[in-house]
């Protein structure tokens, strides 16, 4: 369902390789479109509002979170399906659930999750997303989790240690046979990369850890502010930093569309089961792009993330959650109802790596303030349970 004609290699609705519980077909929409439907709809997603991106929740109103995070990852893939006749209602679908998973507190709370399960299994946030969608989502009658095609699962799952794929059925087969993703997986993974890269740019300034002038030392952002600065000299503020990132972003997203056109053309896949033999991903930007972002990358790792304000906030981010996780597996009683019970039955199955992984699902989901306010009432003797 598109007002465009969709190329032979893009993911159609009626190939699509089905749910793992048969469902009759939507009426009025497509698969894709029920499954875009279902990630706006979850709990999962609601949550996201909550959740890190980079700055915690309670540090400022204006900072991306996960949720807002998604949106973009949204925006831009799906400007890239249309220009490439891919499905743009796929792409939009992955982008959305792909951080589903994500803990409270960033890559800190998940480094932190991983610590902690160690010698239970690991944990990292692209399979925790397609748990998500898979079993922890409860909302209907006759089955868990969300139901989603195999090609939106097969775009949340990004990538997968050969040792956890081999659990994973048909949706690990790509992983063992070192296969590639449909395009509109390949692109939300590659539209991901773009939103977080400029967007932390814009979050670092409004944080006051960076300046324009300093990201200006960057070859990709220096560009574009010169181009800013030549065309409006008295621009000042927050209109001067937007001019600039959302020019590097349109930079980037035109560099991807040509990049990628190319190595269509080259290969011309029959199908998407002929992108997916392919020996390398066709979506992809162009080799000068590649290391100009990957500069940005850099410049964003030093001076960002590693930060002196960041950081503090990292250190004790791992601390809520390694605490958290250290009293819930001592004490299961110390969760809901649902996830006590849940840690019951998963330990009578499985040992005591049954009950962490409960353990991290109830951790995983929380939200950076509902994480903050467990910690309180776990370890603060004033605060109220």
């Amino acid at each position: 369902m598109t007002d465009y004609e969709l190329a032979h290699y893009a993911a159609h609705d009626e190939r699509s390789r089905g749910r793992r519980h048969a469902e009759p077909p939507p009426e009025y929409r497509s698969e894709f479109q029920r499954d875009r439907d279902r990630i706006i709809h979850s709990s999962a997603f609601r949550r996201l509002a909550y959740k890190t991106q980079v700055f915690v929740n309670h540090e400022g109103d204006l900072f991306r979170t996960r949720v807002t995070h998604s949106i973009e990852v949204a925006q831009i893939g799906r400007s890239i399906a249309r220009a490439l006749q891919l499905n743009e209602t796929l792409t939009e679908a992955i982008s959305l659930a792909h951080d589903l998973g994500h803990t409270p507190f960033g890559h800190a709370g998940q480094d932190a999750l991983n610590e902690c399960m160690r010698e239970h299994g690991g944990f990292e946030h692209n399979l925790q997303s397609l748990r998500t969608v898979d079993e922890l989502e409860e909302r209907y009658a006759l089955f868990s989790g969300l139901n989603l095609t195999f090609e939106c699962r097969e775009g949340i799952l990004k990538h997968c240690a050969v040792s956890k794929a081999k659990d994973l059925g048909d949706i690990g087969q790509r992983f063992l046979l070192r296969q590639q993703p449909g395009l509109e997986a390949q692109l939300a993974n590659l539209a991901d990369e773009i939103a977080y890269n400029n967007h932390d740019v814009d979050d670092g300034i409004r944080a006051g850890l960076i300046t324009l002038e300093e990201a200006a030392d960057v070859p990709l952002v220096r560009r574009h502010y010169e181009q800013v600065m030549s065309l409006y000299p008295q621009l000042q503020g927050r209109r001067r930093v937007h001019e600039t990132v959302r020019r590097i972003v349109n930079d980037v997203v035109i560099d991807v569309i040509q990049s990628s056109t190319e190595r269509l053309q080259r290969a011309n896949p029959a199908d998407i089961d002929a992108v997916r033999t392919h020996s390398q991903p066709m979506m992809g930007m162009s080799e000068p792009m590649r290391a100009q972002h990957l500069e940005l990358k850099q410049f964003l790792r030093d001076q960002v993330y590693r930060h002196q304000r960041v950081l503090r906030m990292t250190t004790k981010a791992k601390r809520v959650v390694k605490e958290l996780y250290g009293a819930f597996m001592e004490d299961t009683k110390l969760m809901p109802s649902e996830y006590r019970d849940n840690a019951q039955r998963a330990q009578e199955r499985d040992g005591i790596a049954g009950r962490a992984r409960i353990v991290a699902d109830y951790i995983a989901g929380m939200t950076d303030r509902y994480a903050i306010v467990e910690y309180r009432r776990l370890f603060d003797p004033a605060e109220r349970t």
